[in-house]
């Protein structure tokens, strides 16, 4: 042993001797290129003996019987289901957030509902002064009697022949003409009550009662708003137009409440836009609490893949060759005392989620890959993996 550490001092002591009385005179020279070639020259035989050294201590190592191997830390490959999701942003909407604008003019007679109180469809929220209409509809109705008698008595004589044709056609046609004139009347008297749409909450009296209104812009009296009825519409790039689709998971995060909520793709876009090459999604989203207001802000994650059967390993301890392959160290056949070989694979990943990536080639169920120590060993090396 102390013969073969002599011969390889004696080595190294002549290599550096003849370095250094090389350098000199090529750096004297002041070739440039002669420069270089000595210089890889020199890294190649420093290699070369940085080798033979690890030989030999494993050798020393063995033959002593103290040979102390590298401890590594492994994690097991395991098949799993791995859900894959694209990341986007969207805000709240809702399809029943609407301003009430009044149906005919006059004064707002009576204002029935406040700021923030639940409605049902077809609640009353206000009258508008019917400027007469009341009394007027009151008077046809009392004109409608007259006529409907007079015209149930001319068709009972009509039937018995009784009378002439001319005088129950025109109280026939008197008697129509009044409760078409009613209908009218009903129609337009009906315009003075503002009912709502449908159901939900009042999120703003925006007129007061006595103030005047008249139909068109300007004149909004309410707004009504359904939180029952929420969603979230996305754009989608068209590189997923494949990937995405009706009935796929969707979590949605919302970073102001902090909290969060399953839902599932309700509608995807047919159409894709130009400007963006993306594809809108409409995501419906539960609000049983009420605490979800139109226009919050949500980070949607939409499922554009899933693999029931997929092993999965931090990205970490994947490192690359120089022909671009991917590989990671798997400790081979383990011992009783924990001893494996070092077996360096190549792999080939696929989706990447949260540090973890999918390795789609390479590995199988069961295999020991090496995860704390992995930058530090090599292919064919023997370690001991850590309890």
């Amino acid at each position: 042993m102390k013969k073969v550490i002599y011969l390889v001092t004696v080595l190294l002591v002549a290599a550096c001797g003849s370095k250094e009385q090389s350098v000199e005179s090529l750096i004297g020279q002041g070739d440039l290129e002669s420069l270089r070639a000595k210089k890889s020259e020199l890294s190649a035989q420093q290699k070369q003996m940085e080798a033979q050294l690890r030989m030999l201590d494993s050798a020393i190592a063995t033959k002593a019987g103290v040979e102390k191997l590298p401890l590594v830390n492994t994690i097991l490959a395991e098949s799993k289901k791995f859900d894959h999701y694209l990341e986007l942003q969207g805000d709240v909407s809702t399809k029943q957030n609407v301003l009430i604008y009044p149906e005919m003019s006059g004064t707002l007679q009576r204002v029935y509902v406040k700021e923030g109180q639940k409605v049902s469809k077809g609640q009353t929220l206000a009258v508008i002064d019917d400027g007469g209409m009341g009394s007027q509809l009151a008077q046809l109705k009392t004109q409608a009697q007259l006529a409907q008698t007079t015209y149930e008595r001319r068709k009972r004589l009509w039937d018995q022949k009784i009378g002439s044709e001319i005088e129950y056609l025109s109280a026939k046609t008197e008697y129509e003409a009044t409760q078409d004139a009613i209908r009218q009347a009903e129609s337009q008297l009906g315009k003075s009550t503002i009912r709502a749409p449908f159901s939900g909450i009042i999120d703003d009296v925006i007129k007061d009662q006595g103030t005047v209104v008249s139909p068109g812009p300007g004149s909004e009296v309410f707004r009504i708003v359904n939180l029952s009825d929420m969603y979230i519409e996305v754009d989608v790039p068209e590189t997923y137009l494949g990937a995405i689709s009706e009935g796929k998971d969707a979590l949605v995060y919302f970073p102001v409440l902090g909290d969060s909520i399953t839902t599932k793709i309700r509608q995807t876009g047919n159409f894709i836009n130009p400007a963006n090459r993306s594809f809108s999604v409409e995501i419906p989203v539960p609000n049983k609490e009420g605490t979800i207001k139109p226009n919050l802000t949500a980070k949607v994650n939409l499922n554009d893949y899933t693999s029931d059967n997929a092993i999965l390993i931090p990205s970490s301890i994947i490192s690359e060759n120089a022909e671009g392959e991917q590989y990671v160290f798997v400790a081979d056949e383990p011992n009783a005392e924990g001893e494996a070989v070092v077996n360096r694979t190549i792999i080939t990943t696929g989706k990447t989620q949260n540090g973890k990536v999918e390795v789609t080639s390479g590995l199988k169920d069961g295999d020991q890959i090496i995860q704390e120590g992995a930058r530090s060993v090599k292919d064919g090396q023997k370690v001991k993996i850590k309890n």
